[in-house]
């Protein structure tokens, strides 16, 4: 695919000359009908582990909270050709959009990271691979080649284990470590409890760990000759709730990757983030999956990226539904936007291809939107494109 001189808002052509012959896309175009979609032909526990959170008033907060942030188009302005590219971490990327770690795929769907990674391969979007994948890293980064692919790291309690991901993700081409902050034990999360549904539990999940030389040494059995015994190995390693700043030290000392800090939220602890060297951080609340109640993470942007925005790569997470909510993150002064749950139903409702056609969708609306506001290049975005911030 030329992605260099097709815009990529020429995507809804292809969509309304298949209609002159009669056809209609295959996928829902509305956010909440492909996640309609993706819930007929899930199992109603896989759709509610995706779907679901720590209750829900965070989950709508990341929503509602974009409607506090209306976009200001300006008129008579050459936007002929548009430019979607974005730097982050110091190199130059095609688009604003990277696909969020999500672990578990293979509840979505047989193929997995697989799927996603051939698909973000075939768009041009990186991925960020989660420890809790159904395969393993280094199988991952071979179907996404050399598009740009990072790890995110549950962090352990095990300072050998943690060390040997990492290295691992560093051997593989992965080229940044994300370290998520917000997952120091399981929130309360009601959807799953009514069904007792935890994958991990099912030895789901667990390729990083039982392809890790350090996890299977503490293992008396094969993973796959004793999935309980592997599954309790796990359960006792995975979490680290006793972490804090000056750990993060140990981190730095295993690799040479960047390194990035997600689910940073106030404004001093991306300082705290900046103090302890670290090269970026994520604004999330996790998609609403920890902390009920959460500020939603559109209002916690704001307030990072102006203590650390000109000192590290900021980008975002949480609630990217559509093409206005990208450019409303960047005109908040991210450097880049995670999506999350529009793959993950895109993965269950049509594999590979749904998550390529997902991908699409979303960047034609970014490229559509970003000239019907005026602009013509989407790291020229302001707060000044926003209409609540100029009162």
């Amino acid at each position: 695919m030329d992605r260099t001189n097709t815009p990529y808002g020429n995507h809804q052509f292809g969509i309304y000359s298949a209609g002159l012959k009669g056809e209609l896309p295959t996928l829902p175009l509305r956010y909440e009908d492909l996640e309609a979609r993706a819930r007929e032909v899930l199992d109603p526990a896989a759709y509610w582990y995706v779907a679901g959170g720590a209750g829900e008033a965070s989950m709508a907060a990341n929503r509602h909270s974009f409607d506090r942030y209306p976009l200001f188009p300006r008129m008579l302005t050459d936007v002929s050709e548009r430019d979607l590219s974005t730097t982050v971490l110091g190199k130059k990327h095609a688009t604003p959009l990277m696909l969020a770690p999500l672990g578990v795929q293979e509840i979505l769907h047989p193929d997995a990271e697989l799927a996603v990674a051939r698909a973000a391969a075939d768009v041009g979007v990186p991925m960020i691979l989660s420890t809790v994948s159904s395969y393993p890293m280094e199988q991952v980064k071979s179907e996404l080649g050399d598009t740009t692919g990072w790890y995110q790291l549950y962090w352990p309690n095990d300072d050998e284990l943690a060390t040997s991901l990492v290295q691992r993700a560093e051997k593989a081409g992965y080229e940044a470590i994300v370290i998520t902050l917000d997952t120091k034990m399981l929130a309360w999360r009601e959807r799953d409890l009514e069904g007792a549904y935890l994958p991990f539990l099912q030895g789901k999940g667990l390729a990083n760990y039982t392809s890790d030389p350090v996890f299977c040494a503490g293992l008396d059995k094969a993973p796959d000759e004793d999935v309980v015994a592997t599954v309790k190995h796990w359960s006792q390693v995975y979490a680290s709730p006793e972490r804090s700043w000056p750990d993060l030290a140990k981190l730095r000392a295993a690799t040479n990757l960047p390194l990035i800090l997600k689910g940073v939220l106030h404004p001093e602890d991306a300082l705290a983030a900046r103090r302890a060297g670290m090269d970026g951080v994520i604004v999330s609340n996790h998609g609403g999956r920890q902390v009920d109640g959460s500020i939603a993470a559109i209002d916690a942007l704001a307030g990072v990226v102006d203590a650390v925005g000109d000192h590290m790569s900021v980008l975002f997470d949480s609630g990217i539904r559509r093409g206005a909510d990208v450019l409303k993150a960047v005109a908040l002064g991210a450097d880049a936007v995670l999506v999350g749950r529009p793959f993950a139903w895109g993965l269950a409702c049509a594999g590979e291809q749904g998550v390529a056609e997902v991908l699409r969708r979303l960047l034609a609306d970014i490229d559509l939107t970003l000239a019907l506001t005026g602009h013509d290049r989407i790291d020229g975005l302001t707060r000044a494109a926003l209409a609540s911030m100029r009162y």
